[in-house]
């Protein structure tokens, strides 16, 4: 299991890489407001993200073959650090670095490799993961979207729902059933890349009660896809999407969702000259929290470094992590509804209603709390 305490620093050699992300993002995110921070990365900008290509910073664990920077997973960490730390708007290219690219490196043919691969870290080729499925919510092992071999390859029908940022994306990867039934669960079940402008394929985005379409619902009617769409080899999806899953959950975005929130109440705090013992403690308690859950998610960075298995220490850490994003929002709502005498700024209040709203999702995306708790029991053991 983690070994935080070990592991809760950034190795020194980080420092002068975290100094130039700094500079690059105070000069990008100039007067970017609060509550546009909030939105980090569940925010789209297609420009911001093709600068960062630029500067070398998608695909930072690539190998250079592929067009990567060939850095280590503490780079990796410094930069979604620094990002989610300073609001940066990063859903656009976020799943294709993270898992899309890690994915197909390790599962991948080569020649998917040397297509895809270059065009996610020059920007150009932005994924979402196709998993959840009307009816089967979190119980990916229900699936019922199929794809059935042609002698051109595959012909695929069905639906994903809750799929991230899909209609601002040119390519899914989805998680389909390619032989056997429903009841079969897991077997049968492999991963396609489907290129989402093809003939047959309608996405519709879903908006939320803050006005934002983060997540779309996907339609496959008929769609004709190569032989080369499958991903590693079929029948063993099951297995991949989980070691793609690691991947989503072992970084530190699930710690700093409403980090913009405790920025701008501290900034004001200060403004306005407010440092009695009850707040004290209770901004002390929520800095100490997440100095904690940082040195965790740094322990699941360590695990990658060691060429370990992640999967049950990040499902550990998105767990607590998520309820100390909630608990945050909570927190500070219940703080200025007792200190009328405060001040509250409309970009401080716009930034609290916003993750008012949005905070609930925060223990569903990336696996609910009742599919992580049953992954570390099982890791543990208790199941």
């Amino acid at each position: 299991m983690l070994t935080a305490l070990e592991f809760n620093q950034v190795p020194a050699q980080e420092a002068a890489f975290r100094s130039e992300i700094r500079q690059f993002l105070n000069e990008a995110l100039v007067g970017m407001p609060s509550h546009a921070k909030a939105r980090s990365w569940m925010g789209t900008s297609d420009d911001f993200s093709k600068k960062l290509a630029k500067q070398g910073w998608l695909g930072l664990t690539i190998p250079k073959e592929y067009g990567g920077s060939g850095k280590g997973f503490f780079s990796r960490f410094v930069l979604s650090e620094e990002l989610l730390a300073s609001g940066a708007p990063v859903a656009s290219h976020w799943i294709a670095d993270r898992q899309s690219g890690p994915l197909l490196l390790r599962y991948g043919t080569e020649a998917q490799r040397q297509f895809y691969i270059p065009r996610i870290c020059r920007g150009e080729a932005f994924f979402c993961i196709g998993m959840s499925e009307p009816s089967s919510g979190s119980d990916l092992a229900s699936i019922r979207s199929r794809a059935q071999r042609t002698e051109a390859g595959w012909l695929l029908n069905g639906s994903k729902i809750w799929t991230t940022n899909a209609h601002g994306c040119h390519y899914m990867i989805a998680l389909v059933r390619t032989s056997g039934e429903t009841s079969d669960r897991q077997k049968g079940l492999s991963q396609v890349i489907i290129d989402l402008s093809l003939p047959g394929v309608t996405v519709r985005p879903i908006t939320d009660m803050a006005g934002d379409a983060h997540f779309s619902e996907v339609f496959f009617d008929n769609v004709k896809l190569g032989a080369d769409a499958l991903v590693g080899t079929e029948g063993q999806g099951w297995d991949q999407v989980n070691a793609e899953l690691a991947f989503e959950r072992s970084g530190p975005e699930r710690i700093y969702s409403s980090i913009a929130l405790l920025d701008c109440w501290i900034e004001a705090l200060r403004a306005q000259a407010i440092h009695d013992a009850e707040t004290s403690a209770l901004v002390g308690s929520m800095v100490a929290e997440m100095a904690t859950l940082r040195a965790l998610s740094l322990a699941v960075t360590q695990k990658l470094v060691d060429g370990e298995s992640p999967a049950i220490d990040a499902s550990v850490v998105k767990d607590f992590g998520t309820d100390f994003e909630q608990r945050l929002i909570s927190n500070i709502a219940a703080w200025l509804g007792t200190h009328p005498e405060f001040i509250a700024s409309p970009d401080l209040l716009q930034t609290l209603g916003y993750l008012e709203q949005m905070g609930a999702t925060f223990s569903l995306r990336g696996g609910t709390r009742e599919i992580l708790r049953g992954i570390i029991a099982r890791g543990l053991g208790l199941r």
